[in-house]
């Protein structure tokens, strides 16, 4: 997550090395952290991995029909289904808003510091959707 985050900080793209490793490594973690039902928790993480990115590509698509222009790029989509296949169910929304959140406080503190922010200025989500799987993903672990 490191490595995306910073790639994309830098590129605005997300690389599909690390965006499908991180796939295929929630899916083959899934059984290893619940061992009680492998089977089911690779089902289950291969289910929310396809639901999350489906229902981020639908948002990307709905964007981009409403404002004629591309909002959200697919190295988003498919960190979403990694998000999907690493985290529980009630985890993915806080997720999502702990990015969410950084991305704005991030765009507040450039705003507040003299940079001109503008609609169309470029924010690079996965720099906040990949520390926030991680800090979600280890928050999570402790609870259990």
């Amino acid at each position: 997550m490191i490595a995306g985050a910073d790639v994309d900080a830098r590129t605005f793209l997300l690389p599909d090395l690390i965006t499908f490793g991180a796939v295929f490594c929630g899916i083959l973690a899934a059984p290893l952290l619940d061992t009680a039902d492998p089977w089911a928790a690779a089902g289950q993480a291969i289910a929310r991995a396809g639901c999350v990115a489906g229902a981020l590509a639908l948002f990307r698509t709905g964007y981009a029909w409403s404002r004629q222009t591309e909002g959200l790029g697919l190295g988003d989509v498919k960190l979403a289904a990694a998000i999907g296949a690493w985290l529980p169910l009630e985890a993915i929304p806080l997720c999502f808003g702990l990015a969410t959140s950084g991305a704005l406080v991030t765009v507040m503190l450039a705003r507040l510091g003299g940079q001109a922010v503008m609609r169309t200025t470029k924010i690079p989500f996965g720099a906040f959707l990949c520390p926030a799987l991680w800090v979600v993903f280890f928050a999570d672990s402790v609870t259990r």
